[in-house]
Order: C-alpha cells, then sequence, then structure tokens
C-alpha cells in the first residue's frame, strides 16, 4: 500500500507542485527520494510518472516528484533554477528534520537527469541520472546541418533513425535555450555547473542514446579528473 498526496505547492510565485508517494512503513529513518521527469523540458509532468512514484514508495522510498516550468513558456535556466528552488523547499519544509540533507537521494530521467546534475553539485544528494543529456554546445555546433524538429519522420520525410534523433535532440535544444547563443548553450552544458558539493553519482546510459556517447564520456572522464565518484 503506498499513501499519495497530491500538489503540495513548494512554488507559489510560478504555480509549482510536487506529490508524494509514502510507503507504508514511512518513519524518521526512510530515505527521501526526489524523481524528476523528463520530457526535453517542453513536456512531461509529475502526472506522467506517477507509476514511477508508486514503485519507488513500494521499494521503500518517500518519494517527491516535482513539477517544473517548461519551454518555450519559460527558457533556460527556468527549470533549473525550479529544480533548485525545490531542493531549498523540500530542506525547510516539515517533510525534512534537521540533517535530512544527508537523507536525501535523486533519480533524473532524461532532461530530468540534467536538472538532477544540477542539483547534485549544489546540495551534494547522491544521484542517478538516467539518458540525462549532458551535451549542447558541442553536439549543435558539430551539426549545424541538422533541422530542428519534434516529428523529423512526418515533418521532413527522414528515414533514418539517427537523424530523427538529431532532429529532435537540436528541437529540444534550442526550444529551452531559447536561441541558439554560444554563451547560453556552454552555460546549459552539465560540464559547466557548480559541481562543490558533488557526492556519488551514477550516469546509467544505454548503446543507443538521443546521441553518441561521447559527450557523456567526456563528462565522465571531466568530473573523474576533479576526483568525484562516477
Amino acid at each position: 500500500m503506498v499513501v499519495t498526496v497530491n500538489n503540495i505547492a513548494y512554488d507559489l510565485k510560478h504555480g509549482l507542485k510536487t506529490d508524494i508517494y509514502y510507503p507504508n512503513d514511512t518513519d524518521s529513518e526512510t530515505k527521501i527520494l526526489i524523481f524528476w521527469h523528463g520530457g526535453g523540458w517542453f513536456r512531461g509532468s509529475k502526472d506522467s510518472v506517477r507509476d514511477v512514484g508508486i514503485d519507488l514508495a513500494n521499494a521503500g522510498f518517500m518519494t517527491f516528484i516535482p513539477d517544473y516550468r517548461l519551454a518555450p513558456q519559460h527558457h533556460f535556466p527556468a527549470a533549473h533554477d525550479d529544480a533548485l528552488n525545490f531542493a531549498a523547499w523540500l530542506l525547510a519544509s516539515d517533510y525534512t528534520d534537521a540533517g535530512d540533507e544527508n537523507n536525501i537521494v535523486q533519480i533524473g530521467a532524461s532532461s530530468g537527469g540534467t536538472l538532477a546534475l544540477k542539483v547534485a553539485g549544489m546540495y551534494g544528494f547522491p544521484t542517478v541520472t538516467w539518458s540525462a543529456p549532458v551535451d549542447f554546445s558541442n553536439w549543435l555546433a558539430s551539426h549545424q546541418q541538422v533541422k530542428a524538429s519534434v516529428n523529423a519522420k512526418e515533418e521532413f520525410g527522414l528515414v533514418k533513425q539517427q537523424a530523427i534523433n538529431d532532429a529532435f535532440y537540436k528541437y529540444f535544444t534550442l526550444t529551452y535555450a531559447g536561441s541558439d547563443d554560444s554563451d547560453v548553450l556552454e552555460e546549459l552544458d552539465a560540464q559547466n555547473y557548480d559541481y562543490t558539493k558533488l557526492n556519488r553519482l551514477l550516469l546509467i546510459n544505454s548503446a543507443a542514446e538521443l546521441t553518441d556517447l561521447a559527450g557523456v564520456s567526456d563528462f565522465a572522464a571531466r568530473l573523474a579528473g576533479r576526483g568525484h565518484q562516477v
């Protein structure tokens, strides 16, 4: 049995809310888990991953799934700021006790994984990312010929899956960035976040990501070179 509490406001200014999934034996020692949904920063919601919240609660975690602002109405760094604001709200809320910053872990899916990286560097929560995109400026610089599209198969008649993936990657990156300005894109690159407090980090990526794994491999090597567990 899982107890669900929906639509707890964490940011009144922007109308942002979180759902909470409690395991049936929750106590003061229960680990708190933040799950960041994916969707390329332009779609997805806490409601779309309800089953994940239930599964994580059944696994023993008090699970928070927050919403965050989406593009194109809200450009970078809106969602990143929302993720940091949620972490601050959670630690100051009645749902946590003093010292609970050491009792919080994260999972981020896809673009939600990129948000989790931002929070991990600032708060030190042990983090798992699940297909998090990390490389934007270099990728876009080397794929200038790609036309951005959310559905390039229908819009452009593309057949090859990699070409369709490239168009989608470019679409959601530029939609959230709000421009192709190199300074903005470099700021969006995961390697340029503040990792002062980074704790344990597990990057889960398949051999069939939207983009090749070169960017992820480079990112992991850079963090390891700074002495981080990744």
